[in-house]
């Protein structure tokens, strides 16, 4: 029984912990800038590396824009 309270308390210390783990300015999506909205029930982050909460790793091309400004769409674009 001790046990179990043990592991209820650690539990609920590590809910606690992880919502106050944020950075107080609100909800955030991990995809988008900072500045860029995020509205509605399924967001969808604009195009371009600008619009990226992380910059891309290498250059970004003709093939990498129509690829993102195609994101969710399920046909790839045409300049494949």
């Amino acid at each position: 029984m001790r046990m179990i309270l043990t592991l209820l308390a650690l539990g609920a210390g590590a809910y606690v912990l992880t919502r106050r783990k944020g950075s107080g300015d609100g909800p955030h999506s991990a995809a988008f800038a900072d500045g860029q909205p995020a509205h509605g029930p399924q967001p969808v982050r604009d195009a371009g590396p600008e619009a990226m909460r992380d910059p891309p790793r290498g250059d970004w091309n003709k093939v990498d824009e129509a690829s993102d400004q195609s994101f969710p769409a399920s046909d790839p674009p045409a300049t494949y």
